[in-house]
């Protein structure tokens, strides 16, 4: 069965101000939808029916559009960061009670066309605690961050880059529910310190994706976004 995949969708989105103030960037318009309801397609055709969407930031909004998911075909929980934001990491730790032992990270400003089948069956061929998706991306479509070679991530780090990081984050994560049992509850931190960790450990698989990922993230991203949907739709299908 496919994992269940945990959609990280609270933050403030504050490089797309002023247009994110007062709706979330997942709520963004592209398309003739709001950009989730274009994301939670895309899982519906890649087998995934159960999704756990971490929000915060305007995230009530979210919730009225999506609901219980079933106009998707899927069936959405939501955990909300509360009166403070609890970034990556502590988004993803309060949601722990409503995840499998193992399951999908992904954020909520990413369209990931790659076949999830092929990732999920390289990960349960191993006994590593997480996965990373890598596309080579050579600093073209955002700063490249990791050090990947012959199968392996020998390096990953976003804030101290250095010119052989050719390979990104593709954005498309599978972790073990272990991996966040001894973190802190209710404690703001980033997500990619973990995956630091679990690559420095020798216990993160690294996953080669050959399709370029879309984002919302930035206003390039966003224009780029909305005219490959824009041709999808207009061609009346979903890669």
């Amino acid at each position: 069965m496919m994992p269940p995949v945990v959609i990280l969708a609270g933050g403030p989105a504050t490089r797309l101000y002023p247009v994110t103030q007062r709706i979330p960037k997942a709520m963004l318009e592209l398309a003739g939808k709001p950009f989730i309801g274009h994301q939670l397609e895309l899982l519906r055709e890649r087998g995934v029916v159960r999704i756990v969407i971490c929000a915060g930031y305007l995230g009530e909004q979210i919730m009225r559009f999506v609901r219980d998911g079933a106009d998707f075909g899927l069936s959405v929980n939501y955990s909300f960061d509360g009166a403070r934001l609890l970034g990556t990491g502590g988004a993803l730790k309060k949601a722990l009670p409503l995840l499998d032992d193992v399951f999908f990270v992904m954020y909520g400003d990413s369209y990931l066309t790659t076949d999830f089948g092929p990732i999920v069956e390289y990960f349960f061929s191993h006994k590593k605690k997480g996965l990373m998706t890598v596309f080579r991306n050579q600093n073209n479509w955002d700063r490249s961050n990791i050090v990947y070679e012959n199968g392996r991530i020998i390096r990953y780090d976003k804030n101290n880059t250095t010119e052989n990081m050719n390979y990104i984050d593709y954005g498309l994560t599978l972790l073990r529910k272990t991996c966040l049992v001894d973190t802190e509850d209710d404690k703001a931190w980033d997500l990619a310190d973990l995956y630091k960790e679990l690559v420095n450990n020798g216990e993160m698989l690294g996953y080669e994706v050959a399709q370029r990922f879309y984002e919302i993230g930035s206003f390039r991203g966003l224009e780029e976004t909305r005219n490959y949907l824009e041709e999808l739709t207009a061609q009346g299908k979903k890669e």
